[in-house]
């Protein structure tokens, strides 16, 4: 399978490239993005065929679908790392929380986040890849908080791969912080900005699309990547998930095949709900794709009314930091998909030069034939958090802006499936004051309260984080991103 280019052809670029070239070089013509030139078809045939596989079965057979150019051989390796979760056979709990609510548990990997379901396989074949071809990469990650800890543990120590990872300074939890600056492996790089992480991706991007940039690293025998979902080999591992948590209401007696439910996704730069799309144009019976958004409600108000309007606006910190964004890269492969390669251009470029842009009527109802969206205020959070522990279960604060659109966007009584992105450990103060009322200053207090609260173990791998040395000092101003980079290379 060919992958084409969101925004057109410059006529410097090939038309269409390869995955491992997608991958490799992630951005593409007028500073647009990589999508496939067709989706696989994956209807009920598939799902029944696989109603008794695990998931590697699944994920397996899903790539091999897709038939990219990484050998089988790299793609077993990379669908190993899922044996490194709580449970390998079964690394994705779906847990029955209240009559037609399901949540799907997508954080029991290394750094107890939903990025691991991607970038644990996604960094072993980018590094495969670049060791086969006997090439050097720089991989640059902006991080709202759990990008950055997952790719920098799917990567520490990889062949042929060096990691520059930018996060906000202060915009994320004192668990997700210490993922990261306590990292010491020789090929990562960590470094704080003053700034959102909107200024981070923006910097990413405008590195990734520059030519003056790939130069110097070219002289230092070096090629640029990157490890945000802008990179669809992130995408194409997102997708899986959604497939799985369909099988396993269906292995529950929730459903039967073919039967329709609702795909929940607390969502930011909305690479999560991107894999739910594309899962449902392959063939999975989804209803609609439910976004939950926090107080930055951008992606609300687009789905909506059409319109993506960021005058005006800044980052507002929330509860839940992760989806503190307003500037979600995938979007612009929805547009792609829904108004083609002309279209999305004219769209992206009217929100760089003018920061908005408006769908016309009959787009608009394109859109809203696939997604509905609400989105919940931190009162609303810690209120969901509350109510659902009261039934026995305990979820974090992006998960809980989820509960919001359960009641006020499904217009039919068909189960929900809920993605629950982050382990409660991730971001234990909000969820302490929500169960106690407590207000604790540092992760640690929060975390033993909860646990004793709950009457749960603190996970080791975030225990043991308060008692490392912090070995990633840097923080600078965003405008001396490059500098901080080239002085890591």
């Amino acid at each position: 399978m060919n992958f084409i280019e969101t925004r057109g052809n410059d006529g410097r670029r090939p038309t269409s490239v390869s995955f491992s070239q997608a991958i490799l070089t992630p951005m593409s013509s007028f500073g647009g993005l990589y999508v496939p030139a067709t989706l696989p078809q994956l209807g009920e045939a598939f799902l029944r065929q696989h109603l008794g596989s695990d998931y590697k079965t699944l994920a397996r057979a899903v790539m091999d679908a897709f038939e990219t150019d990484v050998d089988g051989e790299t793609l077993d390796r990379a669908l190993a790392r899922y044996d490194g979760f709580d449970d390998p056979k079964h690394p994705v709990p779906v847990v029955k929380v209240d009559e037609d609510l399901f949540v799907s548990e997508l954080y029991h990997g290394p750094t107890r986040a939903f990025k691991d379901m991607a970038l644990q396989p996604f960094g072993v074949v980018l590094s495969t890849i670049a060791q086969q071809r006997g090439e050097q990469y720089l991989i640059l990650a902006a991080t709202s908080g759990d990008t950055g800890p997952a790719t920098l543990e799917t990567f520490k120590n990889a062949a042929n791969v060096k990691v520059a990872c930018l996060y906000p300074d202060g915009g994320t939890s004192d668990v997700q912080r210490l993922q990261m600056v306590t990292e010491d492996a020789p090929n990562l790089k960590v470094i704080g900005i003053h700034g959102a992480f909107d200024d981070a991706q923006t910097a990413l991007k405008s590195l990734l699309s520059s030519d003056t940039f790939q130069a110097r690293l070219a002289d230092k025998d070096s090629h640029l990547s990157a490890a945000n979902s802008v990179n669809f080999g992130r995408i194409i591992f997102q997708q899986i998930y959604h497939i799985h948590s369909y099988l396993e209401l269906v292995r529950q007696g929730a459903i039967s095949i073919g039967d329709k439910v609702y795909l929940n996704v607390p969502s930011g730069n909305f690479g999560n709900a991107l894999g739910g799309y594309y899962a449902m144009k392959m063939g999975l019976p989804v209803e609609k794709i439910l976004i939950a958004s926090n107080r930055n409600n951008v992606l609300t108000d687009w789905i909506r009314t059409g319109r993506y309007d960021l005058r005006g606006r800044g980052v507002v910190g929330t509860s839940s930091p992760a989806m503190d964004i307003l500037k979600s890269s995938n979007v612009e492969r929805i547009l792609f998909d829904l108004f083609g390669p002309a279209r999305t251009r004219e769209l992206m470029e009217q929100l760089d030069r003018d920061r908005h842009y408006q769908l016309q009527d009959a787009e608009l109802a394109q859109l809203q034939s696939f997604f509905a969206a609400d989105y919940a205020t931190d009162e609303e959070v810690e209120s969901a958090i509350r109510e659902t522990f009261a039934k026995g279960y305990l979820m974090d604060p992006h998960t809980a802006t989820c509960l919001k659109a359960h009641h006020s966007c499904r217009e039919k009584d068909l189960p929900d499936i809920v993605y629950s992105t982050a382990e409660w450990t991730k971001f234990s103060p909000t969820i302490a004051h929500a169960l106690t009322g407590e207000t604790d200053a540092h992760d640690i207090d929060a975390l033993r309260s909860i646990a004793e609260t709950a009457k749960l173990s603190i996970p080791p791998m975030i225990a043991a984080l308060f008692d490392k040395p912090v070995t990633q000092s840097t923080v600078i101003d965003k405008q001396d991103i490059e500098k901080a980079v080239f002085a890591f290379i």
